[in-house]
């Protein structure tokens, strides 16, 4: 029997998502949402497998004829009474419920859960715990999800015990790190399958070479940091994960990396805002830029993910603009 599945992505990152399920063979793609992938999943297959997904749902109604009014309200509240929650109880403290809807609704996302989530933990005789006043559920609580978009809602349950995007092996961080999903979404665009070595200029805490050793674990991996610290989460986490890059403390203007010798370059420059150019790129990112160009193998690729504009002297190859923490960023795959 087919599962109905829900993958919630970084926004603009549905179709990348899309094409991970493809080219997995987790499923068949039955319609992208805002934020959202819905799919079939393939018998045996494990969703849980997904890198470029926030988290994977299994969706247990789809409530349609949801309008602005608070009418929506009792209508989802009726829905939550028809699920056969009790299948999918696993231990834990209760229950809680995130709701997101797209567009202006005459009713809140707390008023959504709290409908929701008491309809839901009542015949499983459970605590519902509610997120109004800024309560914060126990960890161990069983998460539900109901997203709207246009008059059409899902409700849905988390198949793990966390979202996907908190990796296991991401122990250590420093700000800026990169978001787990947009990483692995880099190394998809850059095609390791064609690589030797990959390059990460300024690889923060790690997370853009862990990902790419993930879907490719034989390609020599590359990562400098003008930040010491950063260097050390780095090799910290890849430890974690049981990976095995190069990591070393490096100047992104002035690496120790010979001409023409990266096939990839994987990149996510520092943007002023969470972590302030240091060194050679304190009066912008010209110098980054001269050394990517110089060790760039012919025929290689850049995968960059850029806030202010394409750099001169490359061509786009794809361009894919994404929402993270408040900005939009371009998911940039790059040749010279």
């Amino acid at each position: 029997m087919s599962t109905f599945g829900v993958a919630r992505a970084v926004r603009g990152m549905e179709s990348l998502v899309a094409t991970e399920i493809r080219r997995s063979r987790i499923g068949v793609v039955r319609g992208l949402r805002h934020r959202e992938v819905w799919f079939e999943a393939a018998p045996e297959a494990d969703p849980l497998r997904l890198r470029t997904a926030d988290d994977v749902l299994i969706a247990v109604a789809v409530v349609d004829g949801i309008g602005q009014d608070r009418a929506a309200l009792r209508r989802l509240a009726r829905a939550a009474r028809t699920v056969d929650a009790g299948r999918l109880v696993k231990p834990g403290d209760g229950l809680e419920v995130s709701a997101s809807f797209v567009g202006r609704r005459n009713y809140t996302r707390f008023e959504i859960e709290d409908a929701v989530g008491a309809e839901l933990a009542r015949p499983l005789r459970v605590a519902y715990h509610s997120r109004r006043d800024g309560r914060r559920p126990p960890h161990d609580a069983m998460a539900w999800r109901v997203t709207i978009e246009g008059d059409q809602a899902v409700i849905a349950v988390r198949v793990a015990d966390r979202p996907l995007h908190r990796r296991a092996y991401k122990t250590a961080s420093i700000r800026g790190t990169l978001h787990p999903p947009v990483a692995a979404a880099m190394a998809e665009l850059a095609r390791l399958d064609q690589a030797g070595t990959v390059l990460d200029p300024c690889c923060g805490a790690g997370t853009t070479l862990i990902e790419a050793a993930a879907g490719a674990p034989g390609v020599r991996l590359l990562g400098f940091d003008h930040d010491p610290a950063a260097v050390a989460a780095a090799a910290t986490n890849a430890r974690a994960a049981r990976r095995s890059p190069a990591w070393g403390v490096a100047d992104a203007g002035r690496l120790p990396v010979a001409a023409g010798s990266a096939d990839r370059v994987l990149v996510n420059p520092p943007w002023g805002r969470q972590v302030p150019p240091r060194g050679s790129l304190a009066g912008g990112l010209g110098p980054l830029w001269r050394e990517v160009r110089r060790v760039l193998a012919p025929g290689g690729l850049v995968v960059a993910l850029v806030h202010d504009g394409i750099p001169r002297g490359f061509t786009v190859e794809t361009a894919v603009p994404v929402s993270l923490s408040g900005q939009h960023p371009v998911l940039a795959v790059l040749r010279l």
